[in-house]
C-alpha cells in the first residue's frame, strides 16, 4: 500500500510543471491570436518600411583592405 501511495505521489509531482505550462495566458485556448487586426498588420508593415530605410542608410565597406588586420605586417 505504502509503494501505491509513492508511485501516485511521485506521478502527480512530476506531471503537474507540465500541466501548469498549459493554463497560462488565457487557459491555453488560442482563439482568433493567430489572426492580426487591420492595425497590427498596418502597424508591421509601417516598422517593416522604417527598418528597411534605416538599413539602406548604413554605408558599405568599400575598401577591401581593411579586411585583413595583419595586412601591414606581412
Amino acid at each position: 500500500m505504502r509503494t501505491v501511495v509513492v508511485a501516485l505521489t511521485t506521478i502527480a509531482l512530476l506531471t503537474a510543471p507540465a500541466y501548469s505550462q498549459g493554463r497560462g495566458k488565457g487557459g491555453g485556448k488560442r482563439s482568433g491570436s493567430d489572426q492580426q487586426s487591420e492595425e497590427q498588420k498596418k502597424k508591421n508593415a509601417e516598422s517593416d518600411k522604417a527598418y528597411k530605410a534605416a538599413v539602406d542608410k548604413i554605408p558599405d565597406k568599400g575598401d577591401k583592405g581593411h579586411d585583413d588586420p595583419w595586412q601591414k605586417v606581412r
